[in-house]
C-alpha cells in the first residue's frame, strides 16, 4: 500500500491540547498507535485497530478475564510460586468489513490518499477519517468514532460503541457493511523479557455462537477456570442500508447489511458491543441483549454524551494547564485520560501494569497500583481510589494464603505479581522477597483515609488490611540488641530490582515504619470513635492486645541505615560495601542491564535499576533534613541506571525538592512522553500506567511541591524555565482546590466546600471559597532561611531546654504515674514527649501501652502527673537558670523588644516565678486556652497578638522540632536551641541560649 508521509503523535505542533491528532499512518507503529489509541472503563479494554483490518495485534480484554496455568520449575521449594495468571483476549467485537460487490475492502492494499485521527481527552472520544483508492481505482472515505462509556447503565456490562459511515467519492455500485464478532485470539507470546512475562496460554473456547437479523453473539469459556464470557452485538441503521443475512462463519459470527451507493453518498450504521463475564452463564445473553437494545434506542450520540458528562465531572477537578508549552499540556492530559480509563473502578479488578490497552505484563498488577496509580487518583478521583482498594480488599484471603505459602502463621503478606491475589513470580529475589508492597498498599490506605475522612471504608475493609498486613513485619524483623534494640527487617529487596535478599532496605524498614504506626494509630481511632465496631474486627482477626503496641514499638525503633561518612542513608546493611558497577554507561537506544546480565552480576555492585531510598524520601521525606535528602540524592542518581519507567518520576520530584531545578526538568520530561515517542520501545504492549501516573506526580508533588502528612496538606510551588506558568486541581476532603502559578508566585483558589487550611512553603495558609490567597514562588531546595541579624520586636521563647531544664523533673513525674498504673515508661518515649503539652504526651504513653481509657480517666491521671510535676518544682530556684538567660533579657529589654513565652506548660507563670524572671516577661502564654498544640501555630500566634507584634517581627526561639515547625507556621524567624539535625526547620541553631548574642540576631 502507500499512503501519505506519516505525522505521529509529535510535540512539535500541537493545534489543541485536548485532542491527541495522528496524520498519516505508519505500518511500523501499528501496534504502538493501537495502544495510544484505546479506549477503556476499568472493566474493558479496546485496542485502536480500525474496524475495516483484518483482525491482529488490535483486540479487545476484560480484567476480569484470565487464565490459571501451573509455573514449571526443575527444582520446586516450598513457598514457591505455582501458579500464574495470564490475561486473555476476548471476541473481538470491533469489527466491520466493506466490501464494494464482492471484493472486500483491504486497506493495507490500497493506496492511502488522506488520513487523521484523534483522541479527545476531554470526551472520551476517538474519531477517524481515512481516504483511500482500491486497487480497482474506486475511491471511498471512511469515518469512524468509537466511545466506551464508564457506565453502561446496565450492572456488570460494558458496552463499546461505533459510529460508521462509508462515503463514496467516485464510486457506483453495491455496498456491503459486514459487522462481526471474531473469536480464537490467542494470548500473545511474550518471548524472553523478564520485564513482560514468559508464560503464554491458549485463547477463550467457544461454547456457542448465534446470528439472525436482530442480533448476533458469542459465548466463550475459559479452558481450567470455566468462566463464560459473552460478546453480544445489536446496531442501529442509517437509511440506505437493509439487513441481507446473517450467520455463523467457523469462529466468528457476522451481520451483513447492504446498500447502492452513488458519488457523494454515504452509509452508515450505529454499533453497540455488550460483554459480561460470570462463572454462572445462566442469563447473560439475555442480559446483554437488554443492555444492546436499550443503547441502539439512546444511540450513539447520548452514549457519547454520557461519556462526555462523566469526564467533565473528572477534569472540573482535576483540570491541568501548562501555559508556555501546549506539547507538555497535552501529554499530561493524556497519561491522566489513560492512568483514568484504566482503572479499576468496580471495587474487584486490580488496576494493572499496562491497563487494559496490551498484553504486557500478562495483565498482571504490583505495588506500583498502590505507590504510584492510586496517589493520583486520591487527588482526582477519589470514588476510583476507593475502588481500587477495594479490589485489593477482594484479595485479601489470597494474600493470607500466601503469607502461610511463605511460612508466616498469621496475617496477609501480598504478591508481587498477581491477578486474582496469588503469588504469580517465579523469581523469588524480585518477586516474593518484596515485602514493601504491603507497606505501598498501607500508605495508599493512609494516603486516601487522610484526604476523604471516610471512616466507614476503614470499618469495611482499610483497617481489616492494615492490621493483616502489618502483622508481617515482626514476623520478618525483631528487636536487635546489638543495634541498641532497634527494630530490624532481614533477607527482603526494595524497589531497586538489580539489588536482592538484603537487610535492613532503607525504602522497606522506612515504608514498614510508616505502615507500623499508622496501624496503631488506625487502631486506637477506632478504639475512641467506634468501640463496639472496633471491637468486633478484633475479634473477627483474633487481634491480641499486645499487638498494636508491638506494631508501634517497632515503627518508632525502626531501624534506618544512616552512613555517616557519606552523611547519606545507605540503601541496605551492604550496599555502600560493593564496589561500583564497572561497564561504562551505554550510548543509543534505551536497553536494561537485566536484558544482558545475569542477575548476581548485578547483586554484586552498587547499581541501581529504579528509585529506592530515593522513593522513600519522597513518599515518606518527613522529618529528614533537607542536606541528608540532597546528599542522598545526589549519591544515588550517580548509581542508577533508570532502566524502569519507574524511576524518573521520583527522582524528579525530590530533584525538585533539594534544588536541584535543572534535573527536575530533565526527569519530568523523559517521563512525560514515555509513551506517546515510546521512549522504551514497548509501548506496543500497553501504555506504563505507572509511569503515566508519575507525570502527574511530577508536576503536583514535584514542581508543585505537594505533600500529605498527618492529614496536612502542603505546598511549595516552583516553575521551571520553560513555562510561563502552570495550573492543577485536586480533590481534597470534599472539597476542590486549584493552583495557579506564574512567575509572580502562586494564586491558591478553594472553589467549593468549607474553610481549609493548607502550608505554602512552611506558612499556613487559612482558604475559603471566592477568597484566593497568593504567595510568593518557593525556593528551590526548600523553604528560604530567614537571615540575621533582622528587623525585630518581639522575642518568643519557650521554657524548658531554652531557659531552664524541667526534662527531668517532668520524667520523674510521669515515670512516677506511670509506675503506679503499670504503664510501662522508659527514656525513649519520653524523648517523644519534647515539646508535646501534658494531654497530648499522656495520650503517647497510653498509645505505647496500648491502654485506652475514657476521658475522665485520662484526665485524672493528668492531673496527678501534674500534682507531682508542682511538688517537685517546688525546690527551683534561680540558680536554675541556664547561663546567659538573665543577660539576654536584660539585653532585650534595654534595646526595648518586647518579651514573651510560648511554653506548653501549664505550670509555666508559676515557674517562671520560681526562677525569678516571670515579671521580665510582658506576655505568658495560658496553655490551657490554645486550642491546638505545637506544631501547630496557636500558642505563637497568641504571644504575638497579645504583644501587639506582627508575627514576621518576632523570633521564637526553640528546642524542640515541633516548636520550630509552629514558629514557622507562624510566619516567624526561629532560633532552635541543641543539634541542628534534629532542628533542621530552623533559621539558626545554637548549641545553648548562652551563645544567643543579641546583635547578631537583631538589627539594631
Amino acid at each position: 500500500m502507500t499512503q501519505p508521509q506519516t505525522q505521529s503523535p509529535s510535540p512539535d505542533v500541537v493545534a489543541d491540547a485536548w485532542l491527541l491528532q495522528q496524520r498519516g499512518f505508519d505500518p511500523a507503529r501499528r501496534r504502538r498507535d493501537e495502544t495510544l489509541f484505546a479506549l477503556a472503563n476499568g472493566s474493558l479494554g479496546v485496542r485502536g485497530g480500525f474496524e475495516e483490518a483484518a483482525g491482529g495485534s488490535d483486540g479487545s480484554f476484560l480484567a476480569a478475564v484470565y487464565e490459571k496455568h501451573p509455573i514449571h520449575y526443575h527444582e520446586r521449594f516450598p513457598g514457591f510460586a505455582r501458579h500464574t495468571d495470564t490475561r486473555l483476549p476476548v471476541a473481538d467485537g470491533q469489527r466491520i468489513a466493506v466490501w464494494l460487490g464482492a471484493q472486500r475492502l483491504e486497506p493495507d492494499r490500497a493506496q492511502w490518499l488522506d488520513f487523521e485521527r484523534s483522541l479527545d481527552l476531554r470526551h472520551g472520544r476517538s474519531a477517524r477519517r481515512l481516504r483511500l483508492r482500491t486497487p480497482q481505482g474506486q475511491t471511498l472515505q471512511i469515518h469512524a468514532e468509537r466511545v466506551l462509556p464508564f457506565d453502561s447503565g446496565h450492572d456488570g456490562v460494558d458496552l463499546l460503541a461505533i459510529r460508521y459511515r462509508v462515503e463514496s467519492i467516485d464510486y457506483s455500485g453495491p455496498l456491503s457493511l459486514v459487522s462481526a464478532i471474531e473469536c480464537g485470539h490467542q494470548a500473545a507470546e511474550q518471548g524472553d523479557d523478564p520485564r513482560i512475562g514468559v508464560a503464554s496460554a491458549e485463547g477463550l473456547k467457544l461454547l456457542s455462537a448465534h446470528a439472525d437479523a436482530h442480533g448476533a453473539h458469542v459465548l466463550q469459556s475459559t479452558r481450567r477456570s470455566n468462566l463464560r464470557v459473552v460478546c453480544a452485538q445489536g446496531h442501529r441503521i442509517a437509511a440506505g442500508l437493509h439487513a441481507a443475512q446473517a450467520g455463523v462463519e467457523g469462529d466468528a459470527v457476522r451481520q451483513r447489511y447492504e446498500a447502492q451507493l452513488q458519488p457523494g453518498q454515504s452509509v452508515g450504521l450505529e454499533k453497540f458491543v455488550a460483554y459480561l463475564s460470570h462463572n454462572d452463564e445462566t442469563g447473560l445473553v439475555q442480559r446483554a441483549q437488554s443492555a444492546l437494545e436499550q443503547a441502539a434506542a439512546l444511540g450513539f450520540d447520548a452514549l457519547a454524551a454520557r461519556q462526555s458528562a462523566a469526564l467533565a465531572h473528572f477534569w472540573h477537578g482535576a483540570e491541568l494547564s501548562i501555559d508556555g508549552d501546549a506539547a507538555a499540556e497535552q501529554a499530561l492530559r493524556f497519561n491522566l485520560f489513560h492512568l483514568l480509563q484504566s482503572a479499576g473502578r468496580d471495587g474487584v479488578n486490580g488496576t494493572a501494569a499496562k491497563g487494559l490497552t496490551g498484553e504486557g505484563y500478562e495483565g498482571h498488577y504490583f505495588w506500583d497500583t498502590e505507590a504510584f496509580m492510586l496517589p493520583v487518583m486520591v487527588y482526582t478521583a477519589p470514588d476510583v481510589a476507593r475502588a481500587m482498594l477495594h479490589a485489593r480488599y477482594a484479595a485479601l484471603e489470597p494474600a493470607r494464603r500466601h503469607a502461610r505459602e511463605m511460612n508466616h502463621p498469621h496475617g496477609a503478606l501480598f504478591p508481587w505479581r498477581t491477578i486474582t491475589g496469588g503469588e504469580c513470580s517465579a523469581h523469588y529475589p524480585s518477586g516474593s522477597a518484596a515485602y514493601h508492597i504491603n507497606a505501598a498498599v498501607a500508605y495508599a490506605i493512609g494516603l486516601y483515609f487522610d484526604a476523604t475522612e471516610d471512616l466507614d471504608f476503614l470499618l469495611e475493609s482499610g483497617a481489616e488490611i492494615l492490621f493483616e498486613t502489618a502483622r508481617i513485619w515482626p514476623q520478618v524483623g525483631h528487636f536487635d540488641a546489638r543495634r541498641g534494640g532497634a527494630f530490624c527487617i532481614h533477607g527482603v529487596t526494595g524497589p531497586d530490582e538489580y539489588t536482592a535478599l538484603v537487610d535492613n532496605n532503607f525504602y522497606t524498614n522506612r515504608m514498614a515504619q510508616q505502615h507500623l504506626l499508622r496501624a496503631a494509630q488506625v487502631w486506637e481511632l477506632l478504639q475512641e470513635r467506634r468501640p463496639h465496631q472496633a471491637q468486633a474486627l478484633a475479634a473477627r482477626l483474633g487481634v491480641q492486645a499486645h499487638e498494636p503496641a508491638l506494631w508501634r514499638r517497632a515503627g518508632e525503633t525502626m531501624f534506618l541505615h544512616y552512613d555517616p561518612a557519606l552523611g547519606i542513608y545507605a540503601q541496605d546493611d551492604t550496599f555502600l560495601s560493593k564496589p561500583r558497577w564497572p561497564f561504562p554507561r551505554r550510548e543509543g537506544e534505551h536497553r536494561p542491564l537485566l536484558l544482558d546480565f545475569h542477575p548476581l552480576s548485578l547483586y554484586r555492585h552498587q547499581i541501581c535499576k529504579q528509585a529506592d531510598v530515593v522513593m522513600a524520601l519522597v513518599l515518606a521525606g518527613h522529618g529528614i533534613p533537607a542536606d541528608i535528602k540532597r546528599r542522598s540524592y545526589d549519591y544515588y542518581e550517580a548509581v542508577t541506571t533508570h532502566d524502569s519507567t519507574l524511576s524518573a518520576s521520583v527522582f524528579g520530584i525530590l530533584a525538585s525538592e533539594v534544588g536541584h531545578p535543572a534535573q527536575a526538568e530533565r526527569f519530568f520530561n523523559d517521563n512525560l512522553r514515555v509513551d506517546l515517542d515510546d521512549l522504551h520501545g514497548n509501548t506496543d504492549h500497553g501504555v506504563h500506567m505507572a509511569a503515566l501516573a508519575g507525570t502527574w506526580l511530577g508536576l503536583s508533588a514535584g514542581f508543585a511541591g505537594l505533600r500529605s502528612h498527618d492529614g496536612q496538606l502542603s505546598f511549595a510551588p516552583t516553575l521551571p524555565a520553560g513555562w510561563r506558568g502552570y495550573g492543577f486541581g485536586l480533590r481534597w476532603r470534599g472539597r476542590r482546590l486549584r493552583l495557579k502559578i506564574d512567575r509572580d508566585g502562586v494564586e491558591y483558589r478553594l472553589l467549593d466546600g468549607a474553610p481549609l487550611s493548607i502550608e505554602h512553603a512552611g506558612r499556613r495558609i487559612g482558604l475559603r471559597v471566592d477568597e484566593p490567597q497568593r504567595a510568593l514562588l518557593a525556593a528551590p531546595g526548600g523553604p528560604v532561611r530567614q537571615s540575621f541579624p533582622r528587623p525585630a520586636q518581639a522575642l518568643i521563647f519557650d521554657l524548658d531546654g531554652v531557659l531552664t531544664d524541667t526534662a527531668q523533673t517532668h520524667y520523674r513525674a510521669w515515670k512516677r504515674m506511670a509506675d503506679e498504673e503499670g504503664l510501662p515508661f522508659d527514656r525513649h518515649v519520653n524523648e517523644q514527649l519534647k515539646g508535646v503539652d501534658r494531654m497530648a504526651s499522656l495520650e503517647i504513653i497510653l498509645r505505647h501501652a496500648g491502654r485506652v481509657l475514657s476521658a475522665e480517666a485520662k484526665q485524672a491521671l493528668a492531673e496527678r502527673k501534674n500534682a507531682y510535676y508542682v511538688e517537685a518544682i517546688a525546690a527551683v530556684t534561680p540558680a536554675d537558670l541556664f547561663p546567659g538567660v538573665e543577660r539576654l533579657l536584660e539585653q532585650a529589654r534595654a534595646r526595648g523588644l518586647k518579651l514573651g513565652l510560648a511554653s506548653a506548660s501549664r505550670n509555666a507563670a508559676a515557674l517562671l516565678e520560681r526562677l525569678g524572671i516571670a515579671r521580665r516577661f510582658d506576655y505568658i502564654a495560658d496553655a490551657a486556652r490554645i486550642a491546638r498544640a505545637k506544631p501547630e501555630p496557636d500558642i505563637f500566634l497568641d504571644v504575638a497578638a497579645a504583644l501587639a507584634v506582627p508575627p514576621a517581627q518576632c523570633i521564637g526561639i526553640e528546642d524542640a522540632a515541633a516548636g520550630v515547625i509552629a514558629i514557622k507556621r507562624a510566619g516567624m524567624a526561629a532560633v532552635g536551641i541543641g543539634a541542628p539535625a534534629a532542628l533542621s526547620g530552623a533559621d539558626a541553631c545554637l548549641d545553648a541560649i548562652a551563645g544567643f548574642d543579641l546583635d547578631a540576631f537583631v538589627s539594631p
